[in-house]
């Protein structure tokens, strides 16, 4: 798989029908590894080792609503009292960051109103900060540290 824009990490993979699966430590289980799945993965470890989120905060590609759509998070973390902190939408790093991956973030945000929203393809990551109250996002240099929230 390509060098992705994070630290390296260890992880475990599986081959099986000729299909190589990495092991989701979130979900507890292998996965086809894809280009989105390899960023996915990345950004759970950076979230764990770099920013120091505790694993039970962290959920993964969960099926949510909007406009009375079914649509599917890449990962959310929590914050200790339930209410959402981060929503990280993740793109395969062959795909570039759009507008409209933005508005795809947004549209995901106004049901599950996180705090802070991270849009990646692997290679470039974005890092926002919601302003509700004025209906618009501040982007930032990085992601707090879980040490902030607690």
């Amino acid at each position: 798989m390509q060098k992705l824009n994070f630290p390296s990490y260890i992880f475990r993979f599986k081959n099986s029908e000729n299909k190589v699966s990495i092991f989701d430590e979130i979900r507890k289980k292998f996965i086809i590894l894809t280009p989105e799945e390899w960023v996915r993965q990345h950004v759970v470890q950076f979230l764990m080792m770099e920013k120091k989120y505790p694993k039970s905060l962290i959920n993964v590609e969960k099926v949510l609503k909007v406009n009375g759509l079914r649509k599917r998070y890449d990962i959310v973390v929590y914050n200790p009292d339930g209410t959402i902190y981060i929503l990280v939408e993740c793109k395969a790093p062959e795909v570039k960051i759009s507008q409209a991956t933005f508005d795809q973030i947004a549209r995901y945000n106004m049901t599950m109103k996180a705090q802070f929203l991270t849009v990646t393809n692997g290679l470039n990551h974005y890092f926002c900060q919601m302003d509700f109250e004025n209906e618009k996002y501040e982007f930032l240099r990085e992601l707090p540290n879980y040490n902030s929230l607690t």
